[in-house]
C-alpha cells in the first residue's frame, strides 16, 4: 500500500545551518503519525518545508504520488494538504466567520463551503456562538481551535497541525486534543507536532522523536509511550 505522505533523505537548511539532516518517514491514509522533540528539534521546519513555506536542500517529498517541490504553497493546500500553524496565525480584527471562509479561498462549491462551516461549528460550538466576533477577542485556546477549523475548511486529504496544545491550560488542551481524537475516528489523516509528548503519542498510531534534526527513533504511539528512554527525555519521569 503507497503512503499517502512520504519524506525521504529530506534536508533543510536556513543559510549555512542544516535544521533537517536527512528525515525519512511514511503517513499512511487514516492514520495519526506523530513528531515528537525539543524546541530546535527540526519539527515546525520540517512541516513548513512539506507544506512549501521553505524549500529543500535536498530529499524527495511525494504526496499522494506527486512530488512536491514543483508546487507553490498555494497550490500544494489545493492538492489536499493543509497546515494549522505554531502560533495559530489567524486575522484578529477580521470576523471568527470570515477567518474560516479564508480557509475555502481556493474552493467554489458554495454549498460545500457552507457545510463544512456547519462542520466547523459543530467541532467547535463556541466558534459558532460568536461567528460574528473579531478573531482577536478570542482566548489562546479558541484561536486554536479557529485556527484547526480553518485549516479543515480546505477539505485536506492530510491535515498537518504545529504545536496546538502550545500555551494552552490543562483543561483547554484536554479539549484540542479530544477534538483531534474526534477527527482521527472520523477518518482524518493527520501529522501533528507537539511538545506533549504524553498527549501526542497517546493518539498516535505511529510516532517519530526528532533530536537535533535527525529522527532517533520510531515506533507505534504505544511502544514509544512505554520506552525508557522516551519516559526519561520528554515524559518528565526518573
Amino acid at each position: 500500500m503507497t503512503a499517502l505522505l512520504e519524506v525521504e533523505d529530506l534536508r533543510v537548511a536556513y543559510g549555512k545551518i542544516e535544521a533537517v539532516k536527512g528525515i525519512s518517514f511514511t503517513v499512511e491514509a487514516g492514520k495519526v503519525v506523530t513528531l515528537i522533540g525539543t524546541n530546535g528539534a527540526g519539527k515546525t521546519t520540517t512541516l513548513r518545508t512539506l507544506s512549501g513555506l521553505l524549500k529543500p536542500v535536498s530529499g524527495t517529498i511525494k504526496f499522494n504520488g506527486r512530488t512536491l517541490r514543483k508546487y507553490r504553497a498555494d497550490q500544494i493546500v489545493s492538492l489536499g494538504l493543509a497546515h494549522s500553524p505554531e502560533g495559530r496565525h489567524i486575522f484578529p480584527r477580521m470576523t471568527i466567520e470570515d477567518n474560516l471562509r479564508l480557509g475555502a479561498y481556493l474552493r467554489s462549491d458554495k454549498t460545500g463551503i457552507e457545510k463544512d462551516i456547519t462542520r466547523a461549528y459543530d467541532l467547535f460550538p463556541i466558534l459558532g456562538e460568536r461567528r460574528k466576533q473579531a478573531a482577536g477577542t478570542l482566548s489562546g485556546g479558541e484561536q486554536q481551535m479557529l485556527a484547526m477549523g480553518r485549516a479543515l475548511m480546505s477539505q485536506p486529504k492530510l491535515l498537518m497541525l504545529d504545536e496546538p496544545s502550545m500555551g494552552l491550560s490543562p483543561i483547554m488542551m484536554q479539549k484540542i486534543m479530544a477534538t483531534i481524537a474526534e477527527l482521527k475516528a472520523g477518518g482524518t489523516t493527520i501529522l501533528l507536532v507537539e511538545q506533549n509528548a504524553q498527549a501526542a503519542l497517546s493518539l498516535a498510531d505511529e510516532g517519530h522523536v526528532m533530536e537535533v534534526g535527525k529522527i532517533v527513533l520510531s515506533g507505534t504511539g504505544g511502544d514509544l509511550l512505554h520506552d525508557e528512554s522516551v519516559r526519561k527525555a520528554y515524559l518528565g519521569e526518573d
